[in-house]
């Protein structure tokens, strides 16, 4: 039996069609970009700053409604999202011991993933290589020798850390003369974060002021914390070859973020 003719021009037809694959299209972006800004961001891992727990390719979801939203949590640091009294919007205090993913000050374009050591009011120094908060070290144990992931060949001791708040983390730890290893006193003032890399030796920090590393951290350029790793590229991957996007590390893959 044939198909009954509604009369409607072919023409027409397309037209409406392309309406609706626009519609679904123009929603689906709509729901991705909700997603992106309100809940979770995927972002890469670019550094062997954050060695051993995280390293170069891991791809990491980020939360965003861990510390609530500033302008760092929209793309392009958008500034849409009010400000209430200069504090984030639905703002919630980071702990000791975080790994956070910001807004690096003097360039807020760059995201910067690092630890979360000293909150507002702190007072933080590194000793010959041993962090200092409010004149009490962290403790520290050491876990053994291992090889840096980006530099085969170069062997650093691995040294448990454990916050104040009992928050247990590995990090390779530094020389006791390196730069960054002996500091002054830092005090971390109100709305400001100090961030350290766990690879102490190899990363640009609040040890160093912001026109050369990251220097104290504005609460709002907090983009969220990080929660997990997704996936994991081993060295030589890359997103303009294809013959290399199956060339994962799936030791590393659904691994959580300490």
């Amino acid at each position: 039996m044939a198909a009954e003719h509604t009369g409607e021009p072919a023409a027409d037809t397309v037209a409406r069609e392309a309406v609706e694959i626009a519609k679904t299209l123009a929603a689906a972006l709509a729901i991705a970009l909700v997603l992106r800004v309100g809940v979770f961001q995927p972002y890469t891992i670019p550094s062997s700053s954050m060695e051993p727990g995280l390293v170069t390719g891991d791809y990491i979801v980020v939360s965003k409604w861990s510390y609530g939203w500033s302008r760092a949590s929209v793309p392009f640091n958008l500034p849409v999202i009010p400000m209430i009294g200069g504090h984030r919007l639905f703002g919630r205090d980071p702990e000791r011991g975080d790994v956070v993913v910001f807004r690096l000050p003097r360039e807020p374009d760059v995201a910067y993933v690092k630890r979360l050591i000293g909150l507002p009011g702190d007072r933080v120094q590194v000793v010959g290589g041993e962090v200092r908060v409010n004149g009490r070290a962290i403790p520290r144990q050491f876990a053994g020798l291992a090889e840096d992931h980006d530099a085969p060949g170069r062997i650093v001791p691995r040294v448990v850390e454990t916050a104040p708040n009992g928050k247990r983390y590995v990090t390779f730890g530094g020389s006791r003369d390196g730069d960054g290893d002996n500091t002054d006193v830092y005090l971390v003032p109100a709305g400001r974060y100090f961030m350290m890399g766990d690879n102490r030796d190899n990363s640009l920090d609040s040890r160093w002021p912001m026109e050369v590393g990251v220097g104290l951290v504005p609460a709002e350029n907090l983009v969220g914390r990080a929660e997990a790793i997704g996936v994991s590229w081993r060295a030589g991957a890359s997103v303009f070859k294809p013959w290399t996007w199956l060339n994962l590390d799936l030791s590393r893959v659904f691994r959580r973020i300490n």
